[in-house]
């Protein structure tokens, strides 16, 4: 048996009204099982209740043993960059369609949440990538994908690989997806990227729409250093996770590595990662 869950935080940023139903749901589940309950504004100003303190996001961080998001994928991965990057784990709780990353139904809420705050779970490790760009003070964090692009619709940029210090290739393409395990299947899954298991160790390196007579994804390990060094006159955009966008200059470099942060993500016991797959 492993520990029970005592302070949990709620979090979710959907506009979905199916949130209030189970946020009632989780609630009531949570409460029977003795818990204490925190959350941010973002999640009260979408469910209120007297039993759910209000707090900062900081205070959530530094006292919720658990923070269940309620949502799609697209929740999770918010709340994955704001809390799970400071070593709280996270369990996802979905709107009635499975994803990659939230795994409890609706349907069965109250019997899989009431095994996971009593200790019957089993948790992974997903590792976050972060990116520098030379010259620039701050540094930037992605669960999915860090993607270099012409930010218009069929212009080519030009850019120079390089991994561990060592030179690849140069290629001229719309772009360049840079993902981890779990952003293979987001972003990069639409590129025709492959889906990589989240226990394989790799980064993904896909060129979008390459001039070239070979565009074949590479994998390498997880502890390599990338970097990108921009050639083409026109301006490159570089997004992350969809999130921050940043435009890129003429010999700027982006240096993508590995994070030291890691994300706990807390299952089911019956949770398959292959289950997901039916949906697509």
């Amino acid at each position: 048996m492993k520990k029970k869950f005592k302070t949990i935080g709620l979090y979710s940023n959907s506009s979905n009204k199916k949130v209030l139903s189970i946020g009632q749901q989780v609630e009531e589940v949570l409460l029977s099982k003795g818990c204490k309950l925190l959350s941010n504004e973002s999640f009260n100003n979408i469910y209120k209740s007297k039993q759910i303190k209000t707090s900062s996001s900081n205070y959530l961080a530094s006292k919720a043993d658990l923070i269940i998001a309620i949502g799609g994928d697209g929740t999770m991965l918010s709340c994955s960059r704001e809390f799970g990057s400071k070593n709280v784990p996270i369990l996802g709780i979905n709107l009635g369609r499975l994803g990659f990353l939230t795994d409890i139904a609706p349907d069965e809420l109250t019997t899989k949440l009431s095994e996971v705050v009593t200790g019957r779970f089993d948790a992974d490790e997903r590792f976050f990538l972060t990116t520098k760009i030379k010259g620039r003070r701050s540094r930037f964090t992605a669960l999915n994908e860090v993607v270099i692009h012409s930010g218009a619709i069929a212009q080519l940029i030009e850019y120079d690989l390089y991994i561990d210090n060592i030179f690849v290739y140069r290629q001229k393409a719309d772009g360049l997806i840079i993902n981890s395990p779990t952003g293979s299947t987001a972003y990069s899954l639409s590129g025709g990227g492959p889906i990589i298991h989240p226990d394989v160790k790799a980064i993904t390196l896909l060129p979008m729409f390459p001039h070239s007579l070979s565009s074949s994804p590479l994998l390498i390990n997880d502890k390599s250093k990338i970097e990108i060094l921009v050639v083409n006159k026109n301006k490159a955009t570089i997004s992350l996770d969809s999130h921050n966008s940043l435009p890129l200059n003429k010999g700027e470099v982006v240096t993508i590595e590995k994070s030291k942060s890691i994300l706990s993500l807390i299952h089911p016991r019956d949770h398959n990662f292959y289950s997901a797959f039916s949906n697509f």
